[in-house]
Parts: structure tokens; C-alpha cells; sequence
């Protein structure tokens, strides 16, 4: 059996009894970091007698048809990560979706969890949420991401490193300036810490002291009826559409249809830019 078991975020006393028992019975283990594994067991009081395998992002691909190969072979394997669920933007979907593959059994062992956990601590709608792993990393590519979740509804979540929590919060000010935002550092540790505020106050927040730690950041979802739209933008879209070949006519009732306003909000817009069919 495949066995995926999440690990505490940094309180050891998370850790379930469940995920004791296990890690002293199951004969092998994939680590992501056996040393950080070893301490996690000197914490927790283990004895284990497994087969530590190690077993992280950079070597996921290679490791596969040997862990599927002491699966198939009749052996229990555990896969554990640092912090957190393994699979979670980190090592394991892949492991699991080919034992699925091969019909070997697959069980979860249930732990904390980076993404619900700062989910709830920021105190954003946690009704519908979305989990997006690591922002990218560079500034190009992460403006065009936060552009294409500018208008998502839903609470979104993603990791961030500490070193680039500045330009990665200067990018999102471009499209997000006013969105709600949190940020959660160090959770369930001793210097546990979440900021609260708009994602320009995060900045200047993240600009006034060094900041260390694991960090999850939580964003408030777009709200439809704060849409506001300026007559450049609107007269813009409308020009794109006649440029398509659709009548001037067709191209505002398209326009005000895409973005939920009046036909004559779009019109009255083109006639004060003085645009002539």
C-alpha cells in the first residue's frame, strides 16, 4: 500500500497518532529531506526501522519505477514531506496517480495542511477557494499571472519565498492594489505571524522589516459588483471588435453584454472619445 502522510507545519504536538504508528511499522520511507525526517522522529520520540528513501521535487521523475517497483513487490511505502500534505506542491500526485495506475492501493493519512491553514487565519470567504502552488518567479511572467486572476471570484492561496515576497507584492500592486490580502508566516511555530490588509499595505508591510520564514499568502477574490470600467477601456474593447469586422452597433451590445452594464454606458463613452464610425 501507498501510504501519504502529512506532517506537522512546525508544532511537533500536531503530529497525529496516527502518523507514529505509521512511520515506526512501515518498512519503507520516502523522504523529502532525510535529515529533516530523522529530526522530526528524534521530536516525536520514534524508533523506525525503515528504508529511508529520499525523495523530492528534483528527483521525483527518477525515483518513481523504483518506489512503484517495492509497491508492486508487496511492501508497504510511506511518502512524507517536510511540512504539510505530500502532493501539495510537493513530491507525491505523480506516485500516487501511477500506483493508481498499477491498482495499488493508496491511503491518506490526514495533517496539517499550509493551505487551509492560512485559508482560515486570514479571515477572508473560505466558501470557495482556489490553491495556485508557488507565484512565479519571474516579474514578466508574474504580472500576466496576477492579471489572469485579477477577476477570479473565488479566495485564492499561493506560497511565496521570503526573498522575493517584496517584488512579488510590487508586481500584484499593478492589477491589485486595493484587493485584501494575508499573509501568513511561520504558522503554528513560535514566531507565528499573518498580516491583514490590502496588498499596497502588504507592501509597504514587507518593505519595513526583514522577513523570514514559510510563507502562504491569501487573496481576496474578485467581487463582480465593484467592477468599474473607464471609458478608454470600454472604447478600446469596442475598437478591437470593429477591427474583427463587427458593425459599430454589434460592437457596443457585445461590449456592455461581456461586462454586465447598460448598452448606453458603452455608446456615451465612444461619443465623448469622439470616435466616428
Amino acid at each position: 500500500m501507498l501510504i501519504m502522510a502529512g506532517a506537522p507545519l512546525g508544532n511537533i504536538g500536531d503530529a497525529t497518532s496516527r502518523l507514529k504508528e505509521a512511520i515506526a511499522s512501515t518498512p519503507y520511507i520516502a523522504a523529502e529531506d532525510s535529515r529533516r525526517f530523522a529530526r522530526l522522529c528524534q521530536d516525536l520520540g520514534i524508533t523506525h526501522h525503515a528504508k529511508v528513501i529520499s525523495f523530492f521535487e528534483g528527483n521525483e521523475n527518477d525515483r518513481l519505477e523504483s518506489l512503484v517497483e517495492i509497491l508492486k513487490e508487496g511492501n508497504d511505502l510511506l511518502v512524507i514531506t517536510d511540512a504539510g500534505m505530500p502532493g501539495i506542491s510537493d513530491p507525491g500526485y505523480r506516485l500516487i496517480a501511477v500506483a493508481i495506475e498499477n491498482e495499488i492501493p493508496v491511503s491518506v493519512i490526514p495533517g496539517p495542511s499550509a493551505v487551509t491553514t492560512a485559508l482560515l487565519l486570514s479571515g477572508l470567504a473560505t466558501d470557495r477557494f482556489s490553491f495556485e502552488g508557488f507565484a512565479p518567479r519571474t516579474s514578466g511572467a508574474r504580472k500576466t499571472w496576477a492579471e489572469k486572476l485579477a477577476e477570479e471570484e473565488r479566495t485564492w492561496i499561493f506560497f511565496e519565498a521570503p526573498h522575493r515576497l517584496e517584488e512579488c507584492l510590487s508586481d500584484l500592486t499593478t492589477v491589485l492594489a486595493n484587493r485584501r490580502i494575508a499573509i501568513c508566516r511561520e504558522m503554528t511555530k513560535t514566531y507565528e505571524e499573518t498580516f491583514r490588509g490590502t496588498v499596497q499595505e502588504a507592501l509597504d508591510w514587507s518593505r519595513s522589516k526583514e522577513i523570514l520564514g514559510e510563507l502562504t499568502i491569501v487573496v481576496e477574490g474578485f467581487n463582480p459588483d465593484s467592477r468599474e470600467f473607464s471609458d478608454e477601456f470600454l472604447v478600446g474593447e469596442v475598437l478591437k471588435r470593429e477591427g474583427a469586422g463587427e458593425e459599430r452597433k454589434e460592437a457596443i451590445a457585445a461590449v456592455a453584454k461581456q461586462y454586465g452594464m447598460q448598452k448606453r454606458v458603452v455608446f456615451d463613452a465612444m461619443v465623448q472619445a469622439k470616435i466616428r464610425s
